[in-house]
């Protein structure tokens, strides 16, 4: 089997799933180009800022992609190629897409405000704040993880992290340019992109070294910086600057393939039980973004939804990012398929990044780049966008704190809904758990992400079907990810009693209780016969 033709596929059905699946959701839903979006109606120069369609989509990819559809597809090679890619194709056309261009119209439609704020209208304050539990407990999984993750990329490629800080300063400069000076979007990106180019050079000249903890509590420092600036001095121009890393990276992965035509050695289906995990439901959440990502219906929500400047844009923003995801994706899984069990064995050695890292490195060498560099370009872009999650993570758990104690009757604000106090208490827990190393709390992360997927899914049902509008494009996905995370929360449970890890039975036993409470209740809404409520102040 060659590889090359995965990709071809994976593009193709993509490309005529964006046209025509994404443009009859758009349709089933109404979406207005003519509707003015909350980025106008608020407009408060520090959330709510409108950003070009181009902007927008480049930080809407670069804070969902991260390490995720990296990561996930390696490691669910376990179980075969062929299950990985189905997943993979399947899933972010009928699952994943659907959930994030769901979840970024419905916050659209509701102020830009939080999944957990659409549940609150449609499903009650109880919903919202069970949601909101959730949400921000999964959040602080996220930040912990990620920032150990940063925290020890940069200890051990010191050229990564004096890269991403000068992305930081030359972001900072793009965005202070093109929205306060006037600058032309089409100009600083060109000038831009080549001192971003320029920045990865200058890193490998001037590394900085530094310990883990010491890059963890920098790292502390930066997040709640940048987590409360507004978002066009950091946010905006850093994200569309950092997501030309990643399109040239995929580019050079293509093109490599195209040069190279390697043929897949892994096999095409291994075995249902591997080790102790079941084929199901471990593909379905170690798959993860590659398919689909709870993760990415808050940043949808949280982010996302404040700058959308046309309602046509939640098009090619959710549903189009998640396509774009789904391909590279498709090209993690032929970085470990390739390769034979010993090769891919022995580079997992160095985590899946590295056989990420391996493997594009060895298709950009095909054309002409040298082999260390170019694996070396593919580590650091990978840390770049694990960076991007890290801040929008934190952003969003900012957001959820806040409208959790916000009480839009009362005068005198409740001062766990100040941003800088909201911040504050996200980023210290986050850095206390990543501290502790996040190999502890990533198996916990990975089924409490997909089980948000399964309640956004939710909760955008439940908006659709009271205002009246078609909803049965997400019922079957919605149930379908609900029995997986509750199966495989079930597991996880099972296996920490065994091995005595009785701290993490407790986080997963809490999950799966505010899963079944908030499902019961969007359940008895959803299925409920020919009853419509009146919503039409958000529909």
């Amino acid at each position: 089997m060659n590889a090359l033709l995965l990709v071809i596929v994976s593009i193709v059905v993509f490309i005529i799933a964006y046209v025509t699946y994404g443009a009859w959701l758009a349709k089933q839903w109404g979406v207005d180009p003519g509707r003015k979006t909350p980025a106008y109606e608020i407009n408060d120069g520090v959330d709510y800022v409108p950003a070009k369609p181009a902007v927008l989509l480049g930080h809407h990819f670069a804070s969902i992609a991260g390490a995720g559809p990296i990561n996930g597809p390696i490691q669910a090679a376990i179980f075969g190629w062929v299950p990985v890619f189905l997943w993979i194709v399947i899933g972010s056309i009928f699952v994943g897409g659907v959930h994030d261009f769901g979840s970024l119209f419905a916050s659209v439609r509701h102020k830009g405000k939080s999944i957990g704020e659409v549940i609150h209208t449609n499903m009650g304050k109880r919903g919202m704040q069970l949601f909101s539990v959730f949400a921000w407990l999964t959040l602080l999984l996220v930040v912990a993880a990620f920032t150990n993750i940063v925290a020890s990329t940069f200890a051990s490629v010191p050229a990564a992290a004096s890269s991403s800080l000068m992305f930081i300063v030359l972001a900072i400069i793009f965005g202070y340019l093109v929205y306060r000076k006037g600058v032309s979007l089409a100009a600083g990106t060109v000038v831009g992109v080549v001192l971003l180019f320029a920045a990865v050079y200058l890193g490998y000249l001037f590394p900085i070294s530094l310990s883990v903890n010491t890059w963890i509590i920098i790292l502390m420092v930066y997040i709640f910086a940048a987590s409360t600036a507004p978002v066009w001095i950091l946010l905006q121009p850093r994200d569309y600057l950092n997501s030309f890393l990643l399109y040239a990276m995929i580019a050079g992965a293509v093109i490599g393939l195209l040069v190279y035509r390697p043929s897949i050695q892994l096999p095409a289906v291994t075995a249902f039980d591997v080790n102790g995990q079941w084929m199901f439901p471990m593909l379905f959440v170690i798959v993860a973004c590659g398919a689909i990502s709870g993760f990415h219906s808050l940043v949808g929500s949280g982010t996302t939804s404040k700058q959308v400047d046309n309602e046509k844009s939640t098009k090619s923003v959710g549903y189009g990012a998640m396509l774009i995801e789904g391909v590279l994706a498709v090209v993690a899984l032929i970085t470990a398929a390739y390769i034979s069990n010993g090769e891919l064995t022995e580079l997992l050695k160095g985590g899946p990044v590295n056989v990420f890292s391996s493997g594009v490195g060895t298709f950009m060498a095909k054309f002409g780049i040298p082999f260390d560099i170019g694996k070396s370009f593919v580590a650091l872009a990978v840390s770049a966008f694990a960076l991007t999650s890290l801040d929008t993570a934190t952003r969003l758990g900012r957001f959820i704190f806040q409208e959790f104690f916000d009480n839009p009757e009362s005068e005198k604000k409740p001062i766990f809904s100040n941003m800088y106090v909201s911040t504050a208490i996200t980023v210290l827990i986050g850095g206390y758990l990543a501290a502790g190393g996040y190999a502890k709390i990533w198996p916990i992360f990975g089924s409490a992400n997909q089980l948000l997927a399964a309640l956004s899914l939710l909760a955008v049902a439940v908006w659709l079907k009271k205002t009246g509008k078609n909803y049965h494009m997400l019922t079957i996905p919605m149930i379908f990810m609900l029995v997986v995370t509750l199966t495989a929360l079930v597991f996880l449970i099972k296996s920490n009693l065994a091995a005595g890890n009785y701290i993490l039975v407790i986080f997963p036993v809490l999950l799966f209780i505010l899963a079944l409470i908030l499902a019961k209740e969007g359940y008895s809404i959803v299925f409920k016969k020919d009853e419509l409520s009146d919503t039409s102040k958000s529909s």
